[in-house]
């Protein structure tokens, strides 16, 4: 990709008889360039000298102010389109564009999703950061993995129902007040949720490959219906109103979960997750003790998060997680050594134990004794 505003080729073995070509366009002037006191210009378009090689698989126009698409009709291979942070208002242009497998709209101003009925090999859309309000216009687009449209202003999941092929779809920050009509999305492994109005947990058992789910900063105040997600390796439901942890019985392939920012006071029903790696419940209100004593069970855990809780104002926090979670990488922020905590040693007593055994000598040594 060319850097300060260059116009570059470049190619890329892609196997024995193929050729990827990129071309990138970007509004940075170049460092080699004279400065000049003119103004950028709004509205800059895509010019014919931009797309001077119709056979790129690639064009980058990210950052251009551009505020409308067009002068792209005689691409013929164009497999990768961007046009990240400009200034468009529409989606247009683009119906000869049939080749196209990855399309970026991120942040512009775009309020309806329309005139994609020809891409019908498109694979990536993504769209967040606009205004749209709405999600229709994807009728056609059947072999699409990947939606983005986080960051708009959508009340309602709708019209995503054919999608059989999607795997990864994001619809964080939002209006949405309901889980719905997820019907057909068989295929999904990655749904993004947060930062929206959510309310309930509900009609997910449509989706049996679910891998990552998130729920963060929404208005949930109960784990539940989550039963039929046994591949759920992923949950992140953290900063909502949830008091108890429950509803986790089936989800046995979970490696990371994120309660954190809550009002759950006991650690419990947490035992049964052995692939348990990352465990976050930093600012919720665990007192007691015995609470991290329940986490024994979780021998892969990795990484835990408990501060901001009551009892991490405990002086002897830090060694008490540790004494009975020796095996933990991280506490909090903070990387975790051997257990050497319970292993203080002077340094005459490093040396008297050299002198007696030097095999012993350098066991000590190897364990990083502070």
């Amino acid at each position: 990709m060319a850097e300060n505003g260059s116009s570059d080729v470049t190619t890329v073995p892609d196997g024995p008889d193929k050729v990827r070509k990129s071309v990138s366009v970007d509004a940075t002037p170049s460092v080699d360039e004279p400065e000049t006191d003119a103004e950028p210009v709004v509205g800059d378009e895509i010019t014919a000298e931009d797309v001077e090689d119709v056979n790129c698989l690639e064009l980058d126009f990210n950052h251009r102010r551009l505020k409308t698409i067009k002068n792209l009709e005689n691409l013929k291979c164009i497999e990768r389109l961007y046009l990240r942070w400009n200034l468009l208002k529409k989606i247009e242009n683009v119906s000869t564009l049939t080749t196209l497998r990855e399309l970026e709209l991120y942040d512009n101003q775009i309020t309806v999703i329309e005139n994609l009925d020809c891409l019908v090999n498109l694979e990536v859309l993504d769209l967040s950061f606009n205004r749209i309000t709405h999600i229709g216009g994807l009728e056609n687009l059947t072999n699409l993995e990947k939606l983005f449209l986080c960051d708009n202003k959508i009340q309602k999941i709708e019209n995503i129902n054919h999608l059989k092929k999607l795997q990864y779809l994001e619809l964080g920050d939002n209006k949405l007040r309901t889980i719905e009509n997820l019907e057909g999305l068989t295929n999904l492994t990655s749904l993004f949720l947060g930062k929206n109005k959510i309310t309930k947990i509900q009609n997910l058992e449509c989706l049996p490959q679910l891998e990552v789910f998130s729920l963060q900063s929404n208005r949930i105040t109960k784990l539940e219906n989550l039963e039929k997600l046994t591949k759920l390796e992923q949950l992140y439901v953290s900063e909502n109103g949830l008091k108890e942890i429950e509803g986790l019985e089936n989800n046995t392939e979970l490696t990371t979960l994120d309660l954190s920012l809550n009002k759950i006071s006991q650690i419990k029903n947490v035992d049964h997750l052995t692939k348990l790696e990352e465990f976050w419940m930093n600012d919720n209100e665990i007192t007691d003790w015995a609470c991290v004593e329940k986490l024994t069970a979780n021998k892969q855990l990795v990484t835990v998060y408990l501060e901001r809780n009551p009892l991490s104002k405990d002086g002897a926090y830090r060694r008490k997680v540790m004494l009975t979670l020796p095996w933990l990488q991280q506490l909090d922020a903070t990387m975790c050594r051997p257990q050497t905590e319970s292993l203080v040693l002077s340094t005459s007593t490093i040396k008297a134990s050299c002198l007696q055994s030097p095999k012993r000598c350098n066991a000590v040594l190897s364990c990083n004794v502070p």
